[in-house]
């Protein structure tokens, strides 16, 4: 791998002291700056202590938060608490991730997408905060999250379908549909006993809501509980351009076959382009083949390696290097696995890679390794 200099108008700056591992990403445009923070407790610090830390930064920087994730929820509602306590009222959503079913999760980290100079509006769906809206002079833009079904005891798929039904009814009372939706992300509890009906699920909603032909989202799909005991917990992110100068285009992986051709429906990864920036999404990342199968079975480090080579190149096919990564999540499947990621990224010099890493079930048995990034570059 090479390195290259960040680009002049994404600043990176990092800061390391007892209380959390803090890389802080701002993103200068000409109407705002958006700041990407990821926060990663050091050895022995707490959920409130780490909170804290960020709320400082958001206050510091005169921030306002488009949407947050906790990874590790922990016992019952201790960081919710915790957050509540660092930050006051809260005005956008939170995605709180447990792991798979059975496992406890200790507190793994935050990341918050944050912007500075204009304002964000949540959006509410019941009563409830699910999102914010705000806009530049490029787009009008939504991210969801947190979004869970309504309670009941329905099926899996049934919870589901009112998920996807309630992402559609939030997208509209900001006046956007289906259509402008850029990246989802489903945390499916106990995912590999009902992934493909899942799938079928929402082949069924992209049908309806004629999502196959336009755009089909980039997307995580992950293994995950939550506090609420539901089938899944949800979000995503869309953009509705105010000219025809602005696009968004699904981008091919150099090394894999496209998910759809094995019967997920989503994108590799997905480009927003404005005059001023190119804003690469990349899905969920695992050792799969040119085929479409499973490779490395049984071998975190080459899963990892393999991945890490995918992600890699669909980068590079955009013009763009680990070093424009401004937000990445990688998902472990076996705890005592952590420890391959770190290797690989002590080796090829990506320790300071934004990167919150959650134990957790993929979609498929075979896999023990997954990552999603977020990248950056001057259009």
């Amino acid at each position: 791998m090479t390195a290259q200099n960040p680009p002049d108008t994404i600043e990176q700056a990092s800061d390391t002291d007892a209380v959390a591992r803090m890389r802080i990403i701002p993103i200068s445009r000409a109407s705002h700056t958006e700041l990407q923070i990821t926060a990663v407790p050091a050895a022995g610090a707490s959920a409130e202590a780490v909170f804290d830390a960020v709320a400082a930064i958001l206050r510091e920087r005169g921030a306002s938060v488009v949407s947050q994730e906790v990874f590790g929820c922990g016992e019952g509602d201790y960081p919710e608490r915790a957050l509540a306590s660092a930050v006051g009222e809260r005005t956008w959503p939170v995605t709180w991730l447990g792991g798979a079913v059975g496992r406890e999760v200790p507190f793994g980290g935050t990341q918050l997408w944050a912007v500075s100079g204009i304002p964000v509006e949540p959006v509410r769906l019941e009563g409830e905060i699910v999102g914010t809206a705000f806009e530049d002079e490029f787009a009008r833009y939504c991210r969801l999250g947190g979004l869970l079904p309504p309670e009941g005891g329905a099926s899996r798929p049934e919870q589901a379908a009112a998920v996807f039904e309630r992402m559609a009814s939030a997208l509209d009372s900001v006046g956007m549909a289906f259509r402008h939706v850029l990246r989802t992300w489903f945390y499916n509890n106990d995912i590999l006993a009902w992934y493909g009906d899942f799938n079928k699920v929402r082949d069924a909603f992209f049908t309806k809501h004629r999502v196959f032909d336009g755009l089909v989202p980039a997307s995580t799909g992950m293994g995950g509980c939550n506090a609420a005991g539901r089938a899944l917990v949800s979000g995503l992110l869309a953009a509705d351009p105010k000219s025809s100068a602005v696009c968004a285009e699904a981008v091919p992986s150099p090394l894999q076959c496209p998910a759809l051709e094995y019967g997920s429906a989503f994108s590799r990864a997905v480009e927003l382009c404005t005059a001023d920036l190119r804003r690469l999404l990349v899905s969920g990342t695992a050792s799969i083949d040119p085929d479409g199968h499973t490779v490395h079975v049984g071998d975190t480090p080459a899963q990892v390696a393999q991945t890490m080579r995918v992600v890699a190149a669909i980068l590079e096919s955009r013009g763009m290097e680990w070093e424009d990564v401004c937000r990445a999540v990688a998902y472990v499947k076996h705890r005592d696995d952590i420890g391959a990621f770190h290797a690989y990224c002590a080796q090829e010099k990506l320790t300071g890679l934004p990167v919150v890493v959650m134990n957790d079930d993929i979609c498929r048995d075979d896999l023990l390794f997954e990552i999603e990034v977020d990248a950056v570059r001057p259009a």
